[in-house]
């Protein structure tokens, strides 16, 4: 399987732990110069679908590539990043030791890994803590440190699984602005975070995942989401309830209150314009777009939270 168009393109990729399947026919394409999303509840097989797309496990079937080169190519390796949700670094080292470590392990040459340290140190707010034992660091901190670690070689691919864990509102900004940065500069990112806020505002395009199974693939750049409308009117909502299908779905009536979905904001004025004809009050009417919690928990069938 080979496919240059892509960061990332999988079919059928599965991997089975002691007769337990962890991931089920995985199947995705990720567009290079992409952010993409990746969602799901706590074991839904997200970070093990990392780790077959990273070849540190290998999978009991399927097939998939990387940078366009099947999975675990040894030179592809060096163009891709990394941020696990756990890690650990020697501890009696440094920020500026670590990363100038994780240089050599590169390849990187002497001068260019300098600069490149002190810029990526400067980058994550951490010039003032860079000589500083990693033991006397917060858990912000570290994750800072790993954070620059992940993009120390200018990769062209970069997984980060949970970037925000431990991170003050401040460090969430700044987490933001590298992934930003990253895209820009042509990079293709692979996010895996429970804070969909977060998701919503980096990602183009998302994946839910359950129980090891991908069930919705979003564009969120381009999908119009459903309109979800409330209105107050002057009588039992019941009483029109049915003649309101015309103009969307999903209807619930509780008093003189009546929820419903529409797809477009022009339904909107048609539907002003349809209640007073019938001499129907409006006494208000509330609309918001469908956020990507809504979308999560219905994908996820309501039943599972964010993970």
């Amino acid at each position: 399987m080979s496919d240059t168009g892509h960061a990332i393109a999988t079919h059928a990729l599965s991997k089975v732990y002691d007769d337990v399947p962890a991931v089920v026919d995985l199947t995705l394409t990720v567009a290079r110069g992409e952010v993409f999303g990746f969602l799901g509840p706590n074991g839904a097989g997200k970070t093990t679908s990392m780790h077959l797309l990273l070849a540190l496990a290998r999978p009991t079937s399927g097939t998939g590539t990387v940078l366009g080169k099947p999975l675990g190519d040894r030179e592809v390796r060096e163009r891709i990043g990394f941020l696990p949700e756990h890690f650990s670094f020697h501890e009696h080292l440094s920020a500026r030791e670590i990363l100038h470590f994780h240089g050599r392990l590169y390849g990187m040459k002497r001068d260019a890994l300098r600069r490149r340290v002190d810029d990526l140190l400067a980058r994550v707010n951490l010039i003032e803590a860079a000589d500083r034992p990693l033991r006397h660091y917060s858990k912000g901190m570290m994750q800072r440190v790993g954070l620059a670690q992940a993009v120390l070689n200018r990769p062209d691919l970069v997984f980060l699984d949970e970037p925000t864990s431990g991170l003050d509102p401040i460090g969430r900004l700044m987490v933001r602005d590298v992934i930003a940065e990253l895209r820009a500069d042509g990079a293709t990112v692979f996010l895996n975070s429970h804070l969909l806020g977060e998701v919503e505002a980096t990602c183009s395009s998302v994946a839910f995942i359950r129980r090891g199974q991908i069930v919705q693939e979003v564009a969120l750049a381009t999908t119009e989401r459903i309109l979800e409308v409330e209105l107050r009117i002057d009588r039992d909502a019941a009483l029109v309830a049915e003649e309101l299908r015309q103009f969307g779905r999903d209807i619930a009536c509780c008093g003189c209150v009546v929820s419903m979905s529409v797809e477009a904001e022009s339904v909107l004025p048609e539907l002003a314009k349809w209640l007073t004809s019938r001499g129907i009050g409006l006494y208000s009417m509330q609309s918001r777009r469908q956020s990507l919690e809504d979308l999560f928990v219905s994908a996820m069938g309501g039943q599972e939270g964010p993970g």
